[in-house]
């Protein structure tokens, strides 16, 4: 049996096997993480929740108005929302590739 690719029949591979050339890649999907002005202001905005649920107390006969599980799902909701936002940014946009 020949390995030869029949006649009328192209394919990406050649007849002895190689496969058909690739570009190369030459971009990352977007910027890392860190790099994001949206996760310093995630950040910021955590910092803020739990400054604000601490400050927020019961003095005076008040009751406590912004408990530590208010904070945290407000945390949460913050979470779910960068991941959004940063799902979105890595579905359109590329960030130049350098070796």
């Amino acid at each position: 049996m020949s390995a030869a690719n029949p006649v009328g029949n192209a394919g990406p591979h050649t007849g002895d096997g190689a496969a058909a050339h690739r570009p190369r890649r030459r971009s990352t999907e977007t910027k890392a993480a860190f790099k994001t002005t949206e996760f310093f202001v995630y950040i910021a905005a955590v910092v803020a929740v739990l400054i604000a649920s601490m400050v927020v107390g019961d003095d005076e006969g008040h009751a406590d108005y912004f408990r530590a599980d208010k904070a945290w799902l407000y945390i949460v909701i913050l979470t779910v929302g960068y991941m959004i936002s940063r799902g979105l940014a890595k579905s359109g946009s590329r960030d130049p590739y350098d070796d």
